[in-house]
């Protein structure tokens, strides 16, 4: 069984739909109870940083999932529930994440080269692949992904997979151990984004 942990943040019909046409055991629950009864976990996130990790701390859902994943549960962040993974955000002031990788989360427009660019990065863009995985196994080089973000993880060498090209080098995939996490929305992302989701569910199968 895979929880979609539920906080209030993030499109949960369509990533449990997703979940679904992939033939996946899935539950979307906030109780601490499930997660731990769950085989793999899924953090979904949308909006600003500060307001969901305040939400994930309600009910002590953060110390839960930091618990479940430092016992080698697997555990897959999504968009901002990938950003807050990390250590800390710059996002309107400076806060801490989970703590479960290293790096932190960072705006997007102080690194563009071509500061025409919109902010936010929205719409589809190319993966390049940097690291094999079990997590990209269906997935290759130049395969296209649909992102939503303003903000962006650097200084995270030891866990980058993938980026996409923005005029810099964006952080697209990341994974260390059993925690793995995307920028982008596998729900979103066609086939490409469902083989995701799929290899997510064969890890440690």
């Amino acid at each position: 069984m895979i929880v979609i942990v539920d906080y209030g943040v993030g499109n949960l019909f369509s990533l449990k739909s997703s979940f679904e046409a992939i033939g996946a055991e899935i539950k979307v629950s906030g109780e601490p109870e499930d997660i731990r009864q769950a085989d793999k976990i899924v953090l979904p996130g949308v909006g600003a940083f500060r307001d969901a990790r305040e939400k994930l701390a309600q009910n002590g859902l953060d110390q839960v999932i930091i618990a479940e994943a430092k016992k080698g549960k697997p555990l897959l962040g999504i968009c901002l529930g990938m950003q807050m993974l990390f250590e800390k955000s710059y996002e309107y002031g400076e806060y801490e994440g989970l703590g479960l990788l290293k790096g932190e989360v960072v705006p997007i427009i102080d690194d563009l080269t071509d500061k025409t660019l919109k902010i936010p990065h929205i719409g589809w863009n190319a993966l390049e692949i940097l690291k094999d995985n079990p997590l990209l196994k269906y997935t290759k080089n130049g395969d296209f992904v649909y992102f939503v973000h303003s903000y962006y993880v650097k200084n995270c060498e030891e866990s980058l997979l993938a980026v996409c090209d923005y005029s810099t080098p964006l952080t697209a995939v990341v994974a260390k151990d059993n925690v793995y996490g995307c920028q982008f929305h596998p729900e979103k992302s066609s086939n490409v984004g469902l083989d995701i989701l799929r290899a997510f569910c064969q890890i440690g199968e």
